[in-house]
């Protein structure tokens, strides 16, 4: 059980005494948090002593007294604000009133508790600040989370763009200072090999403006009967050249019809994804089958191939930005590392779920389960 530190800081004895008795085994939980949080009480008498404790052993939340010999409850709130110090203050005081009320509150504090209270009062009052406090820290933590993911993000994307123009600044260089000499034959492969670099740099930015646009709520959706056989058809088509190369045979086994509920454009990237993956990974001479099926009003698309399979360690990780699988069959093939990334987060629209089942060296099954079907 998480403690929170809590500092009563007030002149009165009894006044301190009676929060410890009354805190000393009260518990605060909300269906959001893992586990009740519990607190440890500590007492300062004078405001003075309170400052010494903020840096000695600061507490998450002092409770503060106004009326204080010395230095006064609204002083230490002043303290508090003017050195930034992350402390929740609530003030008990016997001298309530509106204006000290707004007062402290312009001035930091989160509540405001005249005396005398009775124990549920303050029990009250302790939930409401707690789950402030709970819920600061986690929009603190997300916000820091977040800012490291975008400056990975954005180093990963970086060094993803920075490799292709490397090589192709690089290949120009060589044409340019006739380094094979002076026959525009002799630099065929450093123009075939400088025009794949861009292509797999568009594919990587055109993933990326996909990404973008789900990520931020943005893409237009428009929801339709959507004959899901033809975007099989048409993504098969579209591998076409790949598999003829490689002599892998893609087949759809499906109705000659099958039409569900969704936008046309987000199916055909799933698709093509699954499919083009299930080429691109594949062996000479394998095969590649999509499965479109309707179980217990489900939608199910299953794509097999017998390819090159995926480490079991790797599965967890493929539908991370910018993950792609190393093995030595892999080192040539040319992709964004986002494809998989991009339909985890489409199939998520629809409330939907994707799995995998892969042997190393026999093959893969990314099984796409929907819920919603017409």
């Amino acid at each position: 059980m998480e403690m929170l530190k809590v500092l009563v800081v007030d002149d009165e004895p009894g006044i301190r005494s009676g929060i410890d008795r009354i805190l000393s085994k009260f518990t605060v939980g909300y269906p959001f948090m893992d586990e009740d949080i519990g607190y440890t009480v500590y007492e300062a008498s004078t405001g003075e002593d309170a400052i010494r404790i903020f840096h000695e052993n600061p507490p998450d939340i002092a409770l503060l007294d106004n009326k204080l010999p010395g230095m006064g409850g609204v002083e230490v709130l002043e303290y508090i604000k003017r050195n930034q110090l992350n402390i929740e203050v609530m003030m008990i005081t016997s001298f309530a009133s509106l204006e000290l009320a707004v007062k402290a509150t312009n001035i930091g504090a989160y509540d405001f508790v005249p005396k005398p209270f009775t124990p549920q009062e303050l029990r009250s009052s302790m939930e409401n600040i707690t789950k402030h406090l709970f819920l600061k820290r986690m929009t603190q933590k997300m916000n820091k989370e977040g800012k490291q993911i975008r400056f990975q993000f954005l180093s990963v994307l970086s060094h993803e763009l920075k490799n292709p123009l490397n090589s192709i600044e690089g290949y120009l260089r060589m044409m340019q200072e006739r380094q094979a000499g002076d026959q525009i034959e002799s630099y065929d492969e450093m123009i075939d090999r400088a025009i794949a670099r861009i292509k797999g740099m568009r594919v990587l930015i055109m993933d990326l403006l996909d990404l973008t646009k789900i990520e931020s709520g943005k893409k237009n959706r428009e929801m339709q009967l959507t004959d899901l056989v033809k975007i099989a058809r048409i993504s098969s088509e579209t591998m076409g050249p790949m598999a003829i190369q490689m002599e892998v045979d893609i087949r759809i086994e499906s109705q000659e019809e099958f039409f569900v509920m969704a936008d046309a454009e987000e199916m055909e990237i799933i698709l093509n994804n699954l499919i083009s993956n299930a080429v691109k990974y594949n062996k000479i001479g394998g095969m590649v089958i999509c499965r479109l099926k309707e179980i217990n009003k489900k939608l199910i698309i299953e794509v097999e191939d017998t390819g090159i399979g995926i480490p079991e360690d790797d599965i967890p990780t493929l539908f991370r930005e910018f993950v792609r699988i190393r093995q030595k069959e892999t080192k040539h093939i040319m992709g964004s590392g986002l494809g998989l990334s991009i339909v985890k987060r489409l199939i998520a629209l629809y409330d939907g779920s994707i799995e995998v089942e892969s042997h190393p060296g026999e093959g893969s099954i990314f099984r796409v389960v929907l819920p919603v079907i017409i």
